[in-house]
């Protein structure tokens, strides 16, 4: 009995001496500078020993990876999952422990913006438990500098894709929707899955990518409201600024002004027809026209919502007493036309005068059917973004009056 007992308190003690013993290391995640590390980067813990990650701004994780992927989640490891943190947090930094189990090397990096060029873990956003000391195989130098080459192969490849986006993408010819024109075709756009983090907010969006478009990350949560007259109180047939650059949740702001114009949805195609499905029903945004008198000063506003990077296309409707059209006129506006491609604005513009929006109307209605598969998609995606922003415009009804 005696030996047992003894034997019991022994147990006892070596278990409260391992307790006692544990340490915890606090592992800080980024911070308020935009800083892409883990500080300390390395460490070294016994098992029992808890590894607690400290989340600053503005938005990272502590994922699993293996020295041989450093950017690549191991396969059932652990995760912290996307932690974001307000600009303006001082304290209170989310947490997650990590207990150390025994003493095989740990690796971890952020996923932010994984398989990009901005990837943070290309970046040298990594840290290592346990790893082997600096001039062995599996050294915390020797893992970094992996990542590292990781990013900068990322950062190579898009570089690559955007210096050959004229000459990949847009390729080949073909003829307008109506008419005999000859236009550049239209691209094949790219299905791309990427991770998306503004503020405090982080999804993963998945958009057809046109190399040379906007980045896909919105300028906030909110968006901004870019503002564009239509018309003007001397007569003016434009748009102004008549073709701009929009990041998805932005809001093109249409402010009508004299005398009576539309904002009327379009393709590259057929710039001066409503956008139509290939079934030839009508799917493009329209606001319907909006009558200003000369001496108003207040002016009705219609709102359309970007959904994605994806190049929009509009016109004006109106035609005049003689029957020309605003649109041959070159009455036209584009969103997130890509410059640096034979499909720009220029060319939207200048098709759409060439065309003549008169001519435009009578041909449509007998080859609406060859509708460019741009248009299509666009108004299918557009659409419903649009009409939910229609309520934040102030609308007036009216009837269209040649003008």
């Amino acid at each position: 009995m005696f030996f047992s007992a003894a034997a019991a308190r022994l147990s006892f003690g070596l278990a409260l001496a391992s307790s006692v013993a544990a340490k915890v290391y606090d592992i800080q995640v980024g911070d308020a500078s935009g800083a892409l590390t883990y500080s300390p980067e390395a460490i070294f813990a016994n098992p029992g020993d808890q590894v607690v990650f400290h989340f600053h701004q503005k938005n990272h994780t502590a994922t699993q990876s293996s020295f041989a992927a450093p950017c690549s989640p191991l396969a059932g490891g652990l995760s912290s999952g996307f932690m974001p943190v307000p600009a303006n947090q001082t304290d209170n930094f989310p947490t997650w422990t990590v207990t150390v189990q025994d003493t095989k090397p740990l690796w971890f990096h952020c996923e932010q913006a994984a398989n990009t060029a901005a990837s943070h873990c290309g970046k040298g956003m990594v840290f290592a438990v346990n790893c082997g000391p600096d001039g062995s195989a599996n050294s915390f130098t020797s893992f970094k500098q992996a990542a590292l080459q990781i990013g900068a192969q990322l950062q190579a490849s898009a570089a690559a894709a955007s210096s050959a986006a004229p000459a990949t993408q847009y390729t080949g010819y073909t003829t307008a929707e109506y008419g005999t024109a000859t236009i550049p075709a239209e691209p094949t756009p790219v299905l791309t899955t990427e991770t998306v983090t503004v503020e405090t907010s982080s999804w993963v969006t998945v958009y057809s990518s046109y190399i040379g478009s906007p980045d896909p990350t919105p300028s906030s949560l909110a968006g901004n409201v870019i503002k564009v007259v239509v018309g003007g109180a001397n007569g003016e047939l434009t748009f102004s600024p008549d073709h701009v650059e929009a990041k998805p949740r932005d809001v093109i702001s249409f402010e009508f002004h004299q005398k009576n114009h539309t904002a009327t949805q379009s393709s590259f195609a057929a710039p001066c027809v409503r956008l139509k499905d290939t079934s030839g029903n009508i799917v493009g945004l329209d606001s319907g026209f909006m009558p200003v008198a000369a001496d108003a000063t207040d002016f009705p506003v219609w709102n359309v919502t970007v959904n994605d990077t994806t190049p929009l296309w509009f016109y004006c409707r109106q035609h005049k007493p003689d029957g020309s059209s605003h649109c041959g006129d070159g009455m036209v506006f584009a969103v997130n036309a890509v410059e640096e491609s034979p499909r720009n604005f220029s060319a939207f513009k200048s098709l759409a005068q060439t065309l003549n929006g008169t001519a435009a109307a009578g041909s449509a209605s007998t080859n609406s059917s060859g509708s460019g598969s741009s248009g299509a998609g666009n108004g299918a995606g557009v659409g419903k973004a649009a009409s939910a922003a229609l309520s934040l415009g102030a609308f007036v009804a009216a009837a269209a009056v040649l003008l």
